[in-house]
């Protein structure tokens, strides 16, 4: 017979598909889905990535409260001098402390602390939508991997059968039951079917190396998960669930609400700035015997601004500028993750009822090949039709592998879709990264040596970030 010659690159690619299921020491330990996302939720560099930010936004909180607090500061200088006096030269050695502390500025420092903690929640909820896309990419991931395999099982099993196919057709071409041209036909079948296998398994390939990145380690034998999430009822509930608990809805309401703030803070630059301020300084001249000098002094100070050249009016409109664009971004975002709710609903109804589709589609093809087959032992059928026939079984199957993992992955991207695709909703056996504890150690500026300074310190060495 005139068999297909394989390249030496494909034969590398089936070689190392094969070897990743056979040799791979996690392909003996079964996972399911809730073991994948527990992965991506431990292993993710984007997920700390985007924690620290959090941190960062936290310590803004801590800035802000610092203009509320007393100011100290030390200064020193020791110096010599040179003149052309009788004295000639001298040495002077000043010491000073300094402090002050502001008393009222309009409430722009409140303000300010306000604004920061808005801005804080508003970063919570970013990193739970990035939370979202890692284990929605980790769904993908699984369900890939998952199709993959099946369709390298359904390209293996259609090779095996058809080199049985041509096995029969050249034997009954020997004692003269078919022609060569049946031969030729059950040849040129066979030889596509092993370039579709080659191209499953560089699939299968690529598949596992999607999941290696995003779950962080190599599937095993992965099971298909017994149910998926139940859908809500109609396109107005899930449009309902989702601009209630997205958290790119809820980011959207606390810039505004920081905005709104940003406003009144930018407003309270007209408004007067009453400060303490106190001093002490030691002064001696280390080249005379003059007694060394000290000073005090502490002053109440007033200051409002006349004119400053249109900076405060500008500030203040460029504020509301940026507040009205924030409440015009709620609103886009809003009516997005209604249509992305309402998109995925549909997505997932078309997807099962593709899938049921699909099922009919297997059946038929099936009683359609076994009546061609038997027909074709009575004479009545030729081998391209036989061979006709197993391939739109083979096509049926085929469909319903990634009809299988389209309704899947639907299913999670409508829950995505409605903010609910979190390790807690799912309830992951994972630790939950706790968002509050950095924020409560460093909300009140701790000083370095105080308790809250080495309680902070605490959750540093805890979070490996020390």
């Amino acid at each position: 017979m005139t068999g297909i010659v394989w390249t030496q690159p494909f034969r590398t690619l089936a070689t190392a598909a094969l070897a990743v299921v056979l040799v791979s020491p996690g392909a003996t330990k079964a996972q399911n889905l809730a073991d994948a996302l527990v992965g991506a939720y431990n292993t993710s560099d984007l997920m700390e990535q985007n924690r620290a930010l959090l941190r960062a936004a936290d310590e803004d909180v801590a800035i802000a409260l610092s203009a509320l607090r007393p100011i100290l500061n030390w200064t020193g200088s020791v110096g010599r001098q040179y003149t052309n006096s009788i004295t000639g030269s001298s040495n002077p050695v000043n010491l000073g402390l300094t402090a002050s502390l502001l008393i009222y500025d309009g409430g722009a420092s409140r303000l300010g602390i306000a604004r920061t903690k808005e801005t804080v929640l508003a970063t919570r909820q970013a990193l739970i939508s990035v939370e979202q896309s890692i284990l929605l990419r980790a769904v993908s991931a699984y369900f890939g991997v998952i199709e993959a395999t099946e369709t390298v099982d359904l390209r293996q099993n259609n090779v095996r059968v058809l080199a049985e196919e041509l096995r029969a057709a050249e034997d009954r071409f020997e004692v003269g039951e078919v022609t060569r041209t049946d031969v030729a036909q059950a040849e040129s079948r066979l030889a596509e079917a092993r370039s579709l296998l080659a191209t499953a398994q560089g699939d299968f390939v690529a598949a596992q190396e999607e999941y290696l990145s995003a779950v962080g380690s190599r599937p095993g034998q992965l099971t298909s998960p017994p149910s998926l999430p139940k859908p809500p009822a109609s396109i107005d509930s899930a449009k309902a669930i989702a601009v209630r608990n997205h958290p790119d809805v809820r980011q959207a309401q606390h810039q505004v609400a920081a905005n709104d703030i940003a406003v009144e803070e930018a407003r309270s630059g007209w408004l007067p700035t009453v400060d303490l301020s106190a001093s002490a300084s030691w002064s001696e001249d280390l080249a005379d015997d003059d007694p060394e000098g000290r000073s005090a002094a502490i002053s109440l100070n007033y200051t409002q601004p006349i004119y400053q050249g249109g900076r405060i009016a500008a500030t203040v409109r460029r504020a509301m500028a940026t507040r009205n664009s924030a409440r015009a971004n709620l609103l886009t975002v809003t009516e997005d993750i209604e249509q992305q709710a309402a998109n995925a609903l549909i997505v997932l109804r078309s997807a099962e009822a593709s899938l049921a589709a699909t099922m009919t589609r297997i059946e038929a093809a099936r009683v359609a090949f076994e009546g061609v087959r038997e027909e074709a032992t009575l004479g009545a059928r030729t081998t391209l039709d036989v061979l006709d026939a197993e391939q739109e079984l083979l096509d049926a199957q085929a469909a319903r592998i990634s009809a299988e993992a389209d309704r899947a992955i639907a299913a999670y991207v409508l829950v995505s879709a409605q903010g609910l695709l979190t390790a807690e909703n799912l309830r992951l056996a994972v630790t939950l990264y706790d968002p509050t504890a950095y924020y409560n150690s460093v909300k009140n500026a701790p000083a370095y040596y105080s308790q809250q300074g080495r309680d902070l310190d605490r959750v540093l060495r805890a979070i490996g970030k020390d």
